[in-house]
């Protein structure tokens, strides 16, 4: 279920945060995302935010879907062009063998702990046979809110990845790094790009 506080941070400072990821979209892991996905595929962003990656996405090529559990999320994203946005949930998503590439950038953190790996779960039912899942989580463990309220979910690099496995989902490329956020705060945070088995 999706946590209505952290939501309506995110309603509330929709602009602001657009502002914050203006150029997120110009980075190294989209970019490899992309390149491992079939030219005209169909790839879905999953918690898309403002949408700058997803318009990137149909910049180059793809059939991009964007789901976001904020409406004012999703009514910036839905103003890129290429772009389909719609509001929906973690929860929502039901497909089976549906897409080429599913991309979950620093979005399934917000998720409930519990919940992820039901959800990872579901992306790899979602994925075709040789798709492609890109998830981005901030590094940890426990459950904690930051400090303008949004719930976050910590894993390792390590129990990300046996989720994967758990699921069919061979890790083919990885980054680490640390940002500053919406909140002002220093986080760590790990990039896994997984491969359906087929």
């Amino acid at each position: 279920m999706s946590d209505k506080k952290t939501l309506g941070i995110y309603d509330a400072k929709a602009q602001d945060y657009a502002k914050l990821t203006v150029d997120d979209a110009k980075n190294a892991d989209l970019a490899a995302f992309i390149d491992f996905l079939p030219n005209g595929g169909r790839a879905l962003d999953l918690g898309c935010g403002p949408g700058q990656h997803a318009a990137q996405m149909a910049r180059r090529g793809l059939n991009v879907e964007a789901t976001d559990a904020s409406g004012e999320m999703v009514k910036l994203a839905a103003q890129n062009e290429g772009v389909s946005a719609r509001q929906e949930t973690f929860d929502d998503l039901n497909g089976f063998e549906t897409y080429d590439g599913i991309y979950a950038n620093f979005s399934l953190l917000h998720a409930q702990r519990t919940k992820v790996p039901e959800h990872v779960s579901t992306i790899a039912r979602a994925l075709k046979p040789g798709g492609i899942f890109h998830i981005g989580m901030k590094t940890g463990a426990g459950e904690e809110r930051d400090g303008i309220g949004r719930r976050y979910s910590y894993f390792s690099e390590a129990e990300l990845e046996k989720m994967l496995t758990d699921n069919g989902l061979t890790v083919l490329r990885r980054n680490h790094g640390e940002d500053i956020g919406l909140s002002g705060e220093m986080a760590e945070w790990v990039i896994l790009q997984s491969k359906k088995d087929t």
